[in-house]
């Protein structure tokens, strides 16, 4: 087999898919691949993917390479990190089996990964899961025990423009399964109107759907240009102590913004100042709310998102998995239904009118000749 393309390359896949084309192979450092990052690159379609690392360790179940796979895209695994200074942007790369080249040189050689080796590692994750989850919850509650009284207490939110008291507020990060569920809640989202708050790359992800967002909320390093100069009200997540580098992009485009000091991820902000602001039901799509999400998302421990989740509890709805749950599509059979009971009053109409009596009469008694009756 052999695979030829361009080089796109950076060690953080978010950033990469950003100046990915179909006709590149990218080159990433990224283990255990999530759905999110797979999602991503499936979308592209890239020649190859060449991982500096492994793409599943076992050391729990991240099926992500395994629907890169899935979808037709090789995968050429730990070829070490020492690609990233063989190989220069751009430039054209071959893939022959294991190895790549560059021109006739053999710049890495790596894994091809298949189906069954990422099944014979997924099993393994099954029997390794126990002791990631002890190590994930030990850590968990040591974060815990730090972030508690930041997070349960009063929080000291910036004064924001938009409105949300007693309203709905929709809060849509670019999470696995997130379009789907965006197109399952699109009725409800024409109905009811909710804020809309976009959480750092969960802002475009509005926009593909044609929906502006209200405010977007993070640290600004997966959201575009675009969607940061839509006019929506831009919130910075800053560091407990205040720092916050992603105000440095959005004050190099001009654009006005607020800082959020807070310990946790952006998608907590966003959740506590909803909460905080009085609204009346929030709406999550595409955050995190399963074991595997939070071992994915990488943090030594998740306490924030617990904590936060404990705090809005009673408000919150997880929109993840409705579109499995429930799908708009109207069954044939209940379209034949909905046909013959509206041609039934139409009938009954055109039978009792006295205009068109007379002609029903004159069909029934072609029929009676017509059949001898």
């Amino acid at each position: 087999m052999v695979i030829r393309g361009k080089a796109r390359m950076d060690c953080r896949t978010k950033n990469l898919v950003k100046r990915l084309k179909r006709s590149d192979i990218a080159i990433i450092n990224h283990d255990d691949i999530d759905e999110v990052a797979a999602n991503s690159l499936i979308d592209i379609r890239p020649q190859a993917i060449i991982n500096a690392t492994s793409s599943i360790t076992g050391r729990y179940p991240a099926r992500g390479v395994y629907k890169i796979l899935k979808a037709g895209i090789p995968v050429l695994d730990e070829v070490g990190e020492d690609i990233f200074q063989q190989v220069k942007e751009g430039s054209t790369l071959e893939i022959r089996d294991n190895q790549v080249y560059c021109g006739s040189r053999i710049i890495a050689e790596g894994n091809l990964t298949s189906i069954p080796d990422v099944e014979l590692k997924l099993k393994q994750a099954s029997q390794n899961i126990q002791q990631e989850l002890d190590r994930f919850v030990e850590n968990t509650l040591e974060y815990a025990k730090k972030e508690k009284d930041v997070l349960l207490g009063t929080m000291e939110i910036p004064a924001i423009d938009t409105h949300m008291l007693n309203r709905h507020v929709l809060i849509v990060v670019r999470g696995s399964s997130y379009k789907e569920d965006l197109k399952t809640i699109s009725s409800y989202i024409v109905e009811e109107q909710p804020v809309l708050v976009g959480v750092d790359g969960g802002a475009d992800a509005l926009l593909e759907f044609g929906l502006k967002p209200d405010i977007i909320v993070g640290d600004m390093d997966s959201v575009s240009d675009e969607a940061l100069g839509c006019g929506a009200e831009i919130i910075v997540h800053a560091y407990p102590d205040g720092t916050a580098p992603g105000m440095e992009r959005v004050q190099l485009m001009n654009v006005e913004a607020k800082t959020f000091p807070m310990p946790g991820t952006s998608e907590d902000v966003a959740m506590i100042m909803a909460w905080e602001e009085g609204a009346s039901l929030i709406v999550a799509v595409g955050t995190h709310s399963n074991m595997v999400d939070f071992l994915e998302k990488g943090r030594k421990g998740m306490a924030s998102t617990f904590l936060i989740r404990l705090k809005v509890g009673s408000i919150l709805v997880d929109a993840r998995g409705v579109s499995q749950l429930y799908r708009q599509n109207l069954h044939r059979r209940y379209l034949f239904q909905l046909f013959v009971g509206a041609l039934v009053p139409i009938f009954i109409i055109l039978w009792v009118s006295p205009s068109t009596k007379p002609l029903f009469q004159i069909l029934l008694l072609q029929l009676k000749l017509l059949f001898n009756f």
